[in-house]
């Protein structure tokens, strides 16, 4: 039975047919249209299968299952290199690369990722967590494809959303004057990339996609290249083709980069998408195919809502309903904080990176519009955007998750910290995520925020002091103030202890040092000491950047113990700062140790099963202190 035999079956059923797969890797080179077609359906009902059990990004996969399949039947993935930009659309790439049945562990602790991931699979080309890089990228490994002689096809799959991005612009400008052979697809899926030029360029459009036409300007050219004169005459017809086109035709920007345009094409027709992918694999330079489709293809409530369906959590199949209602979360908060602050202070507003309900904008947004700005995937834009208003007098607040906070470093030092202007950052998702993993856990910001002279980091721990907090950086503060949050909801300590180091539990015997949401995992694991009849005290850090260390100093005189958990990388890591500190001051210590991430990207999981890997769980952190405390009567 041959390998398409295996993987494709038929029956019968209500006048339909249905297919079937096996655990390997099918190989779609040979199937039918009408196969190909039966096919993409049933991937849209396993994704939605799949999804409704796990978790994770729906809408934008539901809307990449025919150009996914259509790239499986022309290209080979385990030598071809496709780059999925931001990466979120890579499910069915997953299902039809070997790992269909691993898809119930998705996103899961120890199960698949929702992202590519090289180490995971040969067929991922990339890791793709952030947007806006996949041309970039695509040309570096065309050059070196180029470079090494070696011989295969790269492609970009970049949605509209991520052409907000500065960085996809470098890319395609450079990809373009590279001449060199790749295929960049557009998946255009809402915004209008292209002006509405009206009937007569949709006809000639279509017309330019006929496979006749595509053949005959295939043959035109090779005839034109071998015959005498053959390039002047070609170059003059093409000036002339170019001229005329681009009065009518919405692709005149993409091909003044260099790139053979074509487009715009339906995204669901799989079968007009493989014709084209055939055609734009044996052009030598630079192609752009240009597609439309529709965010939540096949799935309504989708289709409805695309906003609300980008990323879910377990959902009902039948209404579309999250099996858990969503509860209030420390974005909640924040976007409620703003509202109220806004309504005190004119000159409040709000900046989003495309994450306005991500971000707990929503209300903000609907409310106080005229003080609104949603930027796009521009992180960088956003940053400087805030320090221009900043600079005439507004008090900008720019909520953004931590890990893409990251892509605007440059604009944090030049545009807001050189000047010391008073811009303030929600930064959400700030620690451990959970189930998106390495590129979007947000442990980097205490390290490189702490680099940027007079830049304030503020870390609540309950919602209260999330608004106490935010208030302080906007009317208190001066120059740059983060305000970082974690994903999810608070713990059991709900106080508020404002922006200061404050002592939350005295004790004699040890001191342990929290900031953010772990002070939870702290207090516990004081608990369990007192038990063990040792007497921690725990103090909780508001400010990790300009904090005054006296307190923590003062009290590790009096222990001559010190553990300090974070939930941060451990490079630059306050730990590491009181340290330097104790050092210096000649303060005396007999044991001490940083509980932290280490100098480590972390994986994906749930929050809880992360913290345990990392040792930060209550538990963990007695036995920890435990240890300290038997090395150091030891070394007495």
């Amino acid at each position: 039975m041959s390998n398409r035999a295996r993987w494709i079956s038929h029956r019968a059923y209500g006048g339909g047919s249905i297919i079937t797969f096996e655990d390997n890797i099918p190989d779609l080179h040979h199937i039918s249209d009408a196969e190909a077609e039966a096919l993409c359906a049933r991937l849209r009902g396993d994704l939605l299968q799949i999804v409704s059990q796990t978790g994770g990004h729906l809408g934008s996969n539901l809307g990449a299952v025919e150009i996914t399949v259509a790239i499986h039947r022309v290209f080979d993935t385990s030598r071809d290199r496709i780059l999925f930009d931001v990466g979120h659309q890579c499910y069915i790439h997953k299902m039809l690369t070997g790992r269909r049945e691993a898809m119930k562990t998705l996103r899961t602790f120890g199960g698949l990722a929702g992202f590519p991931k090289p180490s995971e699979s040969v067929h991922d080309a990339f890791i793709a967590g952030h947007a806006s890089d996949s041309v970039s990228v695509a040309v570096g490994m065309a050059h070196a494809r180029t470079r090494m002689g070696e011989k295969y096809h790269v492609l970009a799959l970049i949605g509209d959303g991520a052409l907000t991005g500065g960085l996809a612009y470098e890319g395609l400008s450079n990809a373009g004057d590279s001449k060199e052979p790749l295929i960049v697809i557009l998946n255009d899926n809402g915004m209008s990339i292209t002006k509405n030029v009206g009937g007569v360029a949709e006809h000639l459009a279509r017309q330019r996609l006929k496979p006749q036409y595509l053949r005959f300007k295939k043959g035109y050219r090779k005839l034109m290249g071998k015959l005498p004169g053959g390039g002047h005459i070609y170059r003059f017809t093409h000036k002339l083709k170019t001229a005329i086109k681009g009065t009518l035709l919405p692709c005149s920007m993409f091909e003044e980069m260099g790139f053979t345009y074509l487009g715009p094409v339906d995204g669901h027709d799989v079968r007009r998408l493989t014709r084209l992918l055939q055609y734009a694999k044996d052009i030598d330079g630079p192609v752009l195919l240009h597609i439309r489709t529709v965010k939540g293809k096949g799935y309504a409530p989708a289709e409805r809502n695309p906003d609300r369906f980008h990323g879910v959590s377990r959902f009902c199949l039948e209404t579309g309903e999250p099996v858990q209602p969503s509860k209030r979360d420390f974005s909640k908060a924040f976007g409620e904080a703003m509202c109220a602050l806004a309504e005190e202070d004119e000159r409040v507003c709000a900046i989003s990176a495309a994450m306005v309900p991500g971000t707990g904008l929503h209300d903000f947004f609907e409310r106080f519009p005229e003080r609104s700005f949603d930027v796009g995937i521009a992180e960088g834009h956003a940053v400087s955007m805030a320090a221009g208003m900043a600079k005439q007098g507004m008090l900008p607040v720019f909520a953004v998750y931590s890990s893409f906070l990251q892509r605007a470093y440059d604009m944090l030092v030049h545009d807001v910290g050189i000047q010391g202007l008073h811009v303030v950052f929600g930064v959400d998702r700030a620690g451990l995520v959970g189930a998106d993993g390495e590129t979007h856990h947000g442990t980097l910001d205490p390290a490189f925020l702490d680099t940027i002279p007079g830049m304030t980091v503020l870390c609540p721990a309950s919602f209260a002091e999330v608004s106490s907090m935010l208030r302080y950086a906007l009317f208190q503060c001066t120059g740059p103030v983060a305000l970082r949050y974690p994903r999810g909801g608070e713990g059991e300590y709900r106080g508020d202890a404002g922006p200061e180091t404050a002592i939350l539990r005295t004790g004699g015997d040890l001191t342990l040092v929290g900031y953010g949401t772990l002070i939870n995992e702290v207090l516990q694991s004081a608990a369990q000491l007192s038990e063990l009849g040792i007497e921690a005290e725990v103090v909780k850090v508001g400010r990790i950047t300009l904090f005054d260390p006296a307190p923590i100093l003062d009290s590790v005189r009096k222990t001559g113990y010190l553990l300090v958990a974070e939930e941060s990388n451990a490079s630059n890591c306050i730990g590491q700062r009181l340290a330097a500190d104790l050092l210096l001051q000649n303060i005396p210590v007999k044991g001490i140790a940083l509980q932290n991430l280490g100098n480590r990207f972390i994986p994906h999981g749930t929050v809880e099963q992360l913290r345990e890997l990392c040792g930060l769980r209550a538990e963990q952190l007695t036995k920890r202190a435990e240890e300290v405390l038997r090395h150091g009567k030891k070394e007495t």
